[in-house]
């Protein structure tokens, strides 16, 4: 059957990196909307804000005092979600009852840190050029490191992050983690609760779910294809086909994923079988860089607003067996929730929450809209 049929006929998508199903609709996008929308977002923020808690020089929910950072800025969070020292938790039934089958718990510890892109309150990703963005590129390089298991494969490498932001507050952790998950949330519409354009690092001694379900995938496929890697290899599928490509450069591709479940869901991923932050040069720095300086600024100029995400990197874990390291290959998400326009978002609800995830937009569709969208940040020409 001609891949262009898919265009018209529901049809569902198999997702090689989660071992998961998606529905799509593209017949759904012609049905009228008269349910919530949200409110455009207005660029009126100054570049510092006295009330700020993470503006250089201001005071912090907690009454710690930033530092005049001229980069970027890490510390840890004054809210961290897991704690690094806590009272120990020993499950007491372990005599084979019902409730010792089905009621399990186990004891997280962990190190959750901010980070702040820039000193400016009003720059975002999309914003800033490549030459701004290595530096937060760098400061995740070094947190990765400092948290890397010494018997890891990684930490032979020993590269050394320079020119990297003011990272007081990066040290040794008191134990060993096992996974570190690097993320922002842009926006309001995703749960931000400062505008100042920041993201976070948690570190953890379990391995999430969403990475974990991922590395089964590529260990699985490795397996299963004479050690071949499942995203280098479909990375070379999709700049041979270009549908679904966003934007390329010598090291990374931006792309719609053919199993993508947001609406304008973009991954960036490395060309070459890369693990993890530590295994780029300065050039791939500068590359990755610029790949996500082009998915953020076409993401603002789709719709002309700023535009919302949650975006995350996966790659390698702190601490895991030589399979799991070579399995693992470094790559970015970006879920957007914005569907139709500035104002109407996508809801995963319902059929979704019960059965499986459901798009309508096709990711080919949604590719060539953002291919559409190179050029200058719009509102760069209003001012």
């Amino acid at each position: 059957m001609p891949d262009s049929i898919l265009d018209d006929i529901s049809h569902r998508r198999y997702n090689q990196l989660r071992g998961s199903w998606v529905l799509v609709s593209p017949h759904r996008t012609k049905r009228p909307w008269q349910g919530q929308q949200e409110s455009p977002t207005k660029t009126t923020l100054p570049a510092y804000d006295p009330s700020c808690y993470l503006c250089p020089g201001n005071k912090r929910a907690q009454g710690d005092i930033n530092p005049k950072y001229e980069k970027t800025f890490v510390f840890v969070n004054d809210y961290s979600a897991v704690k690094d020292e806590q009272e120990e938790y020993k499950p007491e039934n372990k005599d084979g009852s019902l409730a010792s089958r089905l009621l399990r718990a186990e004891s997280v510890t962990g190190k959750c840190y901010v980070i702040t892109f820039s000193p400016s309150h009003n720059l975002t990703l999309a914003d800033l050029d490549v030459a701004h963005i290595v530096p937060i590129i760098n400061t995740w390089t070094h947190l990765y490191t400092a948290h890397l298991s010494p018997s890891s494969p990684l930490a032979k490498l020993n590269k050394a992050v320079i020119n990297g932001g003011h990272d007081e507050s990066i040290s040794k952790p008191n134990a060993q983690y096992r996974y570190m998950q690097i993320f922002e949330n842009k926006g309001s519409a995703m749960g931000c609760s400062n505008p100042h354009p920041h993201g976070q690092v948690w570190t953890t001694t379990s391995l999430p779910e969403e990475p974990s379900m991922e590395l089964e995938q590529l260990k699985k496929y490795r397996c299963e294809h004479g050690g071949a890697n499942l995203l280098e290899e479909y990375a070379q599928l999709e700049s041979t086909k270009k549908e679904r490509v966003v934007f390329e450069n010598d090291s990374f591709l931006a792309l719609c994923p053919w199993w993508a479940v947001w609406p304008f869901e973009v991954m960036i991923v490395s060309k070459k079988h890369k693990r993890a932050l530590v295994d780029f040069d300065d050039k791939e720095r500068e590359e990755l860089a610029e790949a996500i300086a082009e998915v953020t600024r076409r993401y603002d100029n789709l719709f002309e607003t700023q535009f919302p995400y949650s975006m995350g990197l996966h790659q390698a874990p702190l601490e895991g067996t030589d399979e799991e390291i070579e399995a693992s290959h470094f790559h970015i998400h970006f879920y957007p929730p914005l569907l139709r326009s500035a104002t109407v978002r996508k809801f995963l609800v319902g059929y979704e929450m019960l059965a499986e995830p459901q798009r309508d937009i096709t990711p080919e569709q949604a590719a060539a809209r953002l291919r559409d969208c190179a050029g200058p940040l719009y509102r760069k020409a209003l001012n």
